[in-house]
C-alpha cells in the first residue's frame, strides 16, 4: 500500500486526494497547505468528501497561518515524510520547485508535478495512454498540462492507428477556472502571441516524434477549452475507422452535435444530468460529426475540462512509478474505481 500526500488544495489537488482516497492499492496518508481556501475549508468539513484526512503545513509560516485560520493542524509536512512514500504537488508554480528542493529531494520522497511546473523538474512528461512506461520506477514525474493531456490521448491513438506526419491544432481556451474570479469580468479574447504556443512543445515532451504546431487564444468562458486539430497521416483511413479508433481509447469519448450536444455549455449540461461529481468530465470529448479524412488529412474537434482531466492521470502516474500495474491494467482500474468507462 502506496501512503500519499497531496500537497496544495486547490482545483487540481482536491480531485486529487478524493481520487486517491478511492483506490484500494494506495492511502491518502494527508494534505498539506499553507493557507485557507474554500475549498480547503469545504473539503474538511464534517459534510466534505475529505472530512477526517490529517492536515500538514509545508512550512512554518503555514503552520501559524492555517492555525490561525482555525484549521486543526498535525504539524509539518516535512517531519512526516518518513512515513510517505510520494506527495503529488499541486502547488502553483514556483512553489513546486521550492518544495522539490527543500522537501521532496532531501527526504527521498518521490513527487509528481503538475502541468504548469517547469519543464525540468521531472525527467518525464507524464500522460497515461501515451507514454505510462516511461515513468517505471522514477522519483520525479510531471502530469502535463490538461490541453497536453487530451492532445496525448487523441494523437497518440491516431499515431499508433494511422501514422501521424505532423499536426497543427488552435486551441481555444477557457479564460479561468468557475472560482478564479480574479480573472474577471472580461470582455475580450485573448491571443496567445508565442507562435507556436507552448502546448504543441509539451506533447513532444510525451511524444518525442511528433511533428506538431499549435496556436492558441483565450475567450471568457469557464468550462472547458476547445481544441481544432487537422493532423497529415502516413495513411487513408476512412472517418468511421478514424472514429472507431477514438471508440476505442480509454478516457476518449465521442458525442454527437446532432443529438444536442453541440456546443460546450450543453455538454457541461449532459455531466451535470448524469450527476457527475462537480459536472466533472475527465474524458475529452471529441465531436463526432467533425471527424473528416480529406485524401491524408484528418481534421477533429473535442472539448477539454480543464479542471478534471488530468486527475487519472495522476492516479496512473503512481502505480507507474511504484511499478504496481502495467499500463493497460492501471487504466482499467482508475477508471472502473473513478466510474468513467
Amino acid at each position: 500500500m502506496v501512503n500519499v500526500v497531496v500537497n496544495g488544495i486547490g482545483t487540481i489537488g482536491k480531485r486529487v486526494a478524493e481520487a486517491v482516497k478511492k483506490q484500494d492499492d494506495m492511502t491518502l496518508y494527508g494534505l498539506s497547505d499553507v493557507s485557507q481556501n474554500g475549498g480547503l475549508r469545504t473539503v474538511l468539513s464534517e459534510d466534505g468528501p475529505l472530512h477526517g484526512t490529517d492536515l500538514y503545513a509545508s512550512n512554518n509560516d503555514g503552520l501559524e497561518q492555517l492555525e490561525d485560520q482555525g484549521f486543526y493542524v498535525n504539524g509539518l509536512l516535512e517531519d512526516s515524510l518518513d512515513e510517505v512514500d510520494v506527495v503529488v504537488d499541486c502547488t502553483p508554480p514556483g512553489i513546486d520547485e521550492m518544495n522539490k528542493e527543500n522537501l521532496y529531494a532531501p527526504n527521498n520522497v518521490k513527487a509528481i508535478f503538475q502541468g504548469g511546473a517547469p519543464k525540468d523538474i521531472a525527467p518525464v512528461a507524464f500522460n497515461a495512454d501515451a507514454n505510462y512506461d516511461d515513468a517505471r520506477g522514477e522519483d520525479f514525474v510531471k502530469v502535463v498540462s490538461c490541453n497536453t493531456t487530451s492532445l496525448s490521448r487523441t494523437m497518440s491513438v491516431v499515431d499508433e492507428e494511422f501514422g501521424i506526419n505532423n499536426a497543427v491544432a488552435s486551441l481555444v481556451r477557457r479564460g479561468g477556472d468557475i472560482p478564479q474570479d480574479s480573472r474577471g469580468p472580461i470582455n475580450s479574447t485573448v491571443p496567445v502571441t508565442d507562435v507556436p504556443s507552448h502546448h504543441g512543445p509539451d506533447v513532444q515532451a510525451v511524444m518525442p516524434d511528433l511533428e506538431i504546431k499549435t496556436l492558441a487564444v483565450k475567450v471568457p468562458v469557464t468550462y472547458g477549452h476547445v481544441h481544432m486539430v487537422n493532423v497529415e497521416l502516413e495513411s487513408k483511413p476512412e472517418d468511421e475507422e478514424v472514429k472507431e479508433a477514438f471508440r476505442s481509447q480509454p478516457r476518449v469519448d465521442l458525442v454527437k452535435a446532432g443529438e444536442g450536444y453541440d456546443s460546450t455549455g450543453k455538454v457541461h449540461e449532459k455531466m451535470r444530468d448524469l450527476h457527475s461529481e462537480r459536472s466533472d468530465m475527465p474524458n475529452a470529448a471529441v465531436w463526432e460529426e467533425t471527424v473528416t479524412v480529406e485524401d491524408s488529412t484528418l481534421y477533429w474537434i473535442h472539448m477539454v475540462h480543464q479542471e478534471s482531466i488530468v486527475v487519472p492521470d495522476n492516479i496512473d502516474a503512481i502505480r507507474a512509478m511504484f511499478e504496481m500495474e502495467d499500463k493497460e491494467s492501471s487504466i482499467r482500474k482508475t477508471d472502473k474505481v473513478l466510474g468513467l468507462r
